[in-house]
């Protein structure tokens, strides 16, 4: 070692020595964040068999892609039925009412069985002593074609109050 005194040789050793254990201080980091990250990739993969991420994220992409397209359809079906179901003369309104006041009681009726749309039919019976009689009307947007009697707009309003 000439030319070099012991002083240069041991500021080189503690250089090296400091530089070492920097490289060592830095490796245990590094060490400890590539098994997190080992961890966070074991969680995701899980028992899947695979390694690639690339395959994993394309199965997953895949699985959303289908499920969406499931989500879709079932929507459009759900609208259907809703739209169906609306259709459906689902709401009743009954009124009883005395068609002849001079005589019996409430025998005589009006039924409307009706949908969303206010389309439907009334029925109305008249019972009398000696003969009863039954009539239907169409009714299209709450209204009909034939004369509607009072009994008749009560039990369609009544109707229409359920919904």
């Amino acid at each position: 070692m000439e030319g070099w005194n012991e002083q240069i040789v041991i500021a080189i050793a503690a250089g090296v020595g400091l530089l070492l254990l920097i490289l060592f201080i830095w490796l245990i980091v590094v060490t400890s964040k590539l098994r997190k990250l080992k961890e966070a990739q074991r969680k995701i993969v899980g028992d899947t068999g695979v390694h690639n991420m690339e395959e994993v994220m394309n199965a997953l992409h895949e699985r959303i892609s289908s499920m969406d397209n499931r989500q879709l359809v079932q929507g459009e079906k759900l609208e259907q039925q809703e739209k169906r179901l609306s259709t459906l003369k689902g709401r009743i309104g009954v009124h009883r009412f005395n068609a002849f006041s001079d005589s019996g009681s409430d025998l005589s009726f009006s039924v409307a069985f009706i949908n969303d749309d206010q389309d439907g039919v009334v029925i109305t019976g008249i019972h009398g002593r000696e003969q009863t009689f039954l009539y239907a009307k169409p009714i299209d947007k709450g209204q009909s074609a034939y004369m509607l009697t009072p009994e008749e707009k009560i039990a369609i309003n009544l109707a229409t109050q359920k919904g």
